[in-house]
């Protein structure tokens, strides 16, 4: 970088031995030359380690009066968060936000799915009655990756367990239109767990079964839910997740969206009546009279409901929004991997210039960001929390994967789900054009695009080796915890630079004739 000085103070001589005592550049320097970086930009040096991975505390603020123990969350995209994904997210320590792009009641049913959700066991299985088919079993497995289905007198949850089909109940059965109660194992011969009794107790019943799966029932034997070999497995043999995210209730932490349209006020008085602990606002562009008139209404009517408000990526944005009351600040426009605003509107930020520049200032309010945008692998989510953001929000990451919504389809061969950009127009003609700020009967100029992403298995196995990664990425720069990496950046001690094209180049797998990318 011609014309960047490093603030170097001279050369060290240590006996016959002269080293730089000052090497690479601090944040301040880095960031303050005018140009704009993402995330592969920036390399940081590493520092000095005396303690484990495994001591490192991701403990972080969500907002101003949320903390969770594992600084990840999902977006409010309608191909990502609904209430299976916010379950999953909160339960291993992150959270997740209920997008928008639903009528009021739906998102209120989610939100409600959320809240009675138990830790433990799958409190929604795929049920079905005594009469449904071998083939609708076929459907399942397909679409949505589910290989066994309880089945009870009613066809849902709720009702009288009477069996359980398994893949091996109907695999050698010709005829697909068998009904599910002539190949089910009975409720008599299943071994089942009472919904009274510990998580603990319900999993050694489990394990003591050699069973695949343990319907939990209540005293009158009715289904309540199912726990599954895979969720105890994932729990003791993967890297450990933070403690679930709890509301002082108990229940699960969750998030959701609105925006800032007169009926939006309606359906966060709603929300917040089923136990909604945050909202954000969700718009592109959050620095509009709209947005301030929302937040100052919010706190005034709804003041036990922490808001979060965006998308900024400069401080002059960060600061209406700050003054306005905000709780939280969601930082990112046009770096998504499915947004195309900066190249149709011209108009963005380098994301991790903007969460930089929007952390130094929100820091001041004692106000938490949200790098929202940009982030492909742990190293990124590494590197936005280094830089200033409390939590990384994620998109693409978590798409495709068993909790997001959509079902599973093949393309050329490939196990694949649908994932849109909330500025798609696809996305845009089923209501999210009010997030762009678009009027109705308006031409709509689409900031994003629509396609499919790869099958990535559970966010409950993904999320866990995400967390290690960002850990083992803190303790090789020598930070112990959040509050740490915050003072050896501001103290300048945490030593950055940019990347030429080669440098990004050699950083990454080079050089083989053929290799398998496998992150956990």
């Amino acid at each position: 970088m011609t014309g960047l000085s490093n603030g170097h103070v001279g050369k060290r001589k240590a006996g016959d031995i002269t080293f730089d005592e000052v090497d690479g550049f601090s944040a301040a320097q880095l960031f303050g030359q005018g140009v704009c970086y993402t995330y592969d930009d920036v390399i940081f040096h590493p520092g000095h380690i005396d303690f484990p991975a495994t001591d490192v505390d991701l403990t972080t603020k969500l907002t101003r009066n949320i903390s969770i123990r594992t600084p990840i969350v999902s977006s409010p995209m309608d191909t990502v968060t609904e209430s299976d994904m916010a379950i999953a997210m909160a339960s291993v320590g992150g959270a997740g936000f209920l997008h928008y792009n639903m009528t009021q009641d739906e998102q209120v049913a989610h939100l409600k799915a959320v809240k009675a959700h138990r830790l433990g066991y799958v409190t929604r299985p795929e049920v079905r009655g005594p009469d449904a088919t071998l083939a609708e079993c076929d459907a399942l497995a397909t679409s949505r990756g589910f290989t066994s289905v309880v089945v009870t007198d009613t066809g849902i949850i709720g009702g009288k367990l009477l069996g359980l089909v398994s893949s091996r109940d109907g695999d050698l059965v010709m005829d697909r239109s068998t009904k599910l109660k002539d190949v089910m194992t009975k409720a008599a011969d299943l071994v089942t767990g009472k919904a009274s009794d510990a998580i603990e107790k319900l999993e050694d019943a489990l394990l003591a079964s050699k069973k695949g799966k343990l319907p939990v029932v209540n005293d009158k034997g009715e289904l309540v839910g199912l726990m599954t070999r895979a969720s105890v497995k994932t729990k003791k043999l993967l890297p450990p997740p933070g403690a679930p995210s709890l509301d002082k209730k108990g229940r699960l932490l969750c998030g959701a969206a609105i925006g800032t349209r007169p009926a939006d006020k309606d359906r966060a008085k709603a929300l917040v009546a089923e136990g909604l602990d945050m909202v954000i606002l969700d718009s592109s562009q959050g620095d509009s009279v709209y947005q301030i008139e929302m937040i100052k209404w919010l706190k005034d009517n709804l003041p036990e409901l922490d808001v979060i408000g965006g998308n900024v990526v400069t401080q002059v944005q960060a600061k209406r929004l700050l003054e306005a009351g905000a709780d939280g600040l969601r930082v990112g426009m046009g770096s998504g991997s499915i947004c195309t605003t900066q190249e149709v509107c011209a108009v963005g930020r380098g994301q991790a210039t903007a969460v930089y520049k929007c952390a130094n200032l929100a820091s001041q309010f004692g106000v938490p960001i949200i790098a929202d945008g940009g982030i492909q692998n742990s190293g990124h989510i590494t590197k936005a929390l280094t830089l200033g953001a409390s939590v990384a929000m994620c998109g693409s990451m978590f798409a495709g994967t068993t909790e997001a919504p959509g079902e599973y389809f093949y393309d050329n061969g490939v196990r694949v789900k649908k994932y849109r950009g909330m500025g798609s127009l696809d996305a845009m003609a089923k209501g999210s054009d009010t997030r762009y700020l678009s009027e109705s009967g308006h031409l709509k100029v689409a900031q994003g695009v629509s396609g499919t992403v790869k099958d990535k298995g559970p966010v409950m196995k993904m999320v866990p080796y995400l967390t290690h990664g960002v850990k083992q990425g803190f303790q090789d720069m020598g930070a112990k915890s959040m509050e740490h990496a915050t003072e050896l950046r501001n103290e300048g001690s945490m030593r950055m630079e940019t990347r030429t094209g080669a440098a990004q180049k050699e950083g990454g797998v080079h050089d083989m004739h053929s290799y398998k990318k496998v992150a956990w």
